[in-house]
């Protein structure tokens, strides 16, 4: 079973240990992580080298001498102090461009794979997961973790060896003093860890918010037509408000605890570094220490307390960015429970399409586990065979388009297509064998052309054309501004209804499987179209098996034969006349259409 991935299902907290998990996404780049490491190294050592140079400088170049002998040691030591500038340009440039590239590299990456990974999952997964949820997992926590990894992990290491460094400086040179800060900065942690943990909960708690007011947008936008034809635009604006708004009050909390934790990060370690200072300059009045040396000193002790609150920034990013990153290995770790077998069957196509058999099917849907779809549902379809399924709205029969599909598992019984369990075929295989046009068509933000090709990327042109004339779309199409190039709009909103279908039932026909599946493919065309399309399916259905569901009885009246369904059974089957003249359920529903 997947996991849903709802905010009450995560967890409250991350903690920065969870950033291990891009540790794969950087295994491939090694080479370049030892790179930018080592020009980090450089630029740190670089700037650690900046306050000895400077301590020189005041103490030879500005004592007491001869003029001439003065002005050359200041060129040279003002030269050297350059010299180290130019090395710490050069080599944080490199770091930066190195760290950089990284960050979006691996963000493309996570994104690439959570995204495929998604695109793997089964309908399940969908049920119990927003659409807006997966896209702010795909836009907004990998943007945090391109943050944490192109930028933030570079700085804080970066600050982390200077800090070090700077701190080892300063012990060498005043360890009695620097002791004592030491023992006052150890005070600092404390307070900084509870901290920590609160920015943590509050982070995670700030993403969850923003991925609720995502799926609201995504569901809302999708439905827009719906939306504004019940004038609800004030309503779903306000309930994204509240969404906003509580999210807003989430980050709120988030960047006041931040930004405590900031202060007194700052504050603490000042205050200790000034301590530090203050016994410097006493140390120089009682003349233990040069005014180089103090100056020296005075810059290593910026460095420190540049570093902690660079730190005490990076800190916080880091938790954002672990709890994006937690996110993100929950999507890449839910599992479908449909999946191809270890070692798949490599079965042939059939040539005159496909034998089914539905043997004592019961089948309940995840999301509905106390009602079955399919009860002891046992049905054979011979190769070529034409079976229309009919019955009342919810009996079951788009339920037997999925298991076919294999989109869900059977809770129990066995479904084979020429004698060979589905959970045998690999499902790209198993999944090729069948097209299927479905009662809602789906049209791709593309062309005609490319939208007719979906069902066969590897066609030409020109069986793309012949596909579109099978289906009664040629004429249209090339109507179109730009012809079979047009762009169709999001959800083909540039097209009616019934074109809509014929772009679908053209792409099933490219396709050219041995089995068919019709869900009311003719529901949205008007009479005319109607005899047109039904008479391109006839076409099509030959040579291969069928499955068609229909609520108007009358486009199905010619089938090889019909199978009625009712509450998940299998009640009645046979063909038009024969169901007619038994007096049950399809001759109720058939009164019913017929007299109407």
């Amino acid at each position: 079973m997947s996991t849903p991935l709802t905010s009450t299902a995560r967890p409250k907290s991350a903690s920065p240990q969870s950033l291990s998990g891009l540790v794969p996404f950087l295994r491939p780049y090694r080479a370049r992580i030892a790179l930018a490491l080592l020009f980090l190294f450089l630029a740190a050592a670089a700037m650690l080298a900046f306050p000895l140079a400077l301590g020189r400088l005041i103490d030879a170049g500005l004592l007491p001498q001869d003029r001439g002998a003065q002005l050359m040691a200041l060129r040279e030591h003002f030269a050297l102090l350059f010299a180290v500038a130019l090395a710490m340009g050069v080599f944080s440039a490199v770091r930066f461009y190195l760290m950089s590239w990284l960050g979006e590299r691996v963000t493309a990456d996570v994104r690439n794979a959570v995204y495929r990974h998604v695109l793997q999952q089964s309908p399940e997964f969908f049920e119990t997961t927003q659409t807006g949820e997966v896209l702010s997992r795909l836009t907004t926590d990998t943007t945090l973790v391109q943050t944490v990894v192109g930028s933030s992990f570079s700085m804080g290491l970066r600050s982390a060896v200077t800090g070090l460094g700077a701190l080892a400086m300063l012990v060498w040179t005043n360890p009695l003093i620097m002791l004592q800060v030491l023992a006052v900065l150890l005070l600092v942690v404390l307070p900084s860890v509870w901290f920590g943990r609160r920015v943590r909960r509050l982070s995670r708690a700030s993403q969850d918010r923003v991925a609720d007011s995502s799926a609201i947008a995504a569901e809302v936008l999708n439905a827009i037509p719906v939306v504004q034809s019940f004038t609800a635009e004030g309503r779903e604006a306000a309930r994204f408000d509240t969404a906003t708004e509580q999210a807003f009050a989430t980050a709120k909390r988030r960047v006041r605890a931040r930004s405590l934790l900031m202060g007194f990060i700052i504050v603490a370690t000042s205050g200790a570094l000034l301590w530090g200072l203050y016994q410097g300059t006493q140390a120089v009045i009682a003349g233990r220490i040069s005014a180089g040396h103090l100056g020296q000193t005075v810059f290593y002790i910026i460095m420190l307390a540049s570093t902690f609150a660079v730190l005490g920034e990076v800190y916080g990013e880091l938790l954002r960015a672990a709890g994006a990153t937690e996110r993100l290995m929950e999507l890449l770790d839910s599992r479908s429970p449909i999946a191809s077998p270890a070692q798949p069957v490599r079965a042939p196509l059939a040539q005159a399409g496909t034998a089914i058999e539905f043997e004592a099917i019961t089948f309940h849907y995840p999301s509905r586990p106390a009602q079955a779809a399919l009860r002891d549902f046992t049905l054979r379809v011979a190769p070529g065979e034409t079976v229309a399924l009919v019955g009342p709205s919810g009996a079951g029969k788009t339920t037997v388009f999925q298991l076919l599909l294999r989109y869900y598992d059977p809770s129990a019984g066995t479904i084979r297509l020429d004698g060979v369990p589905l959970p045998q075929f690999a499902l790209h295989e198993l999944r090729a064998r069948m097209a299927i046009v479905p009662q809602e068509p789906v049209i791709f933000s593309s062309s005609a052309l490319e939208n007719i090709r979906y069902g066969r990327p590897d066609a030409s042109d020109e069986e793309v054309q012949a596909a579109a004339r099978a289906a009664f779309a040629d004429d249209f199409i090339r109507a179109l501004p730009e012809g079979y190039a047009t762009f169709l709009g999001e959800r083909g909103v540039r097209l009616s209804g019934g074109q809509r279908q014929r772009i679908a039932i053209a792409r099933a026909m490219l396709k050219n499987p041995p089995l068919l599946f019709l869900d009311e493919a003719t529901s949205a065309l008007d009479a005319e179209s109607e005899r047109m399309v039904q008479a391109a399916l006839e076409t099509a259905m030959r040579g291969r098996t069928t499955l068609v569901i229909a609520h108007r009885l009358a486009t199905v009246q010619q089938a090889d034969r019909i199978v009625v369904i009712d509450q998940g059974r299998l009640v009645e089957q046979g063909t038009h006349e024969q169901l007619v003249a038994a007096n049950g359920l399809y001759a109720r529903l058939a009164a019913l259409q017929f007299k109407s």
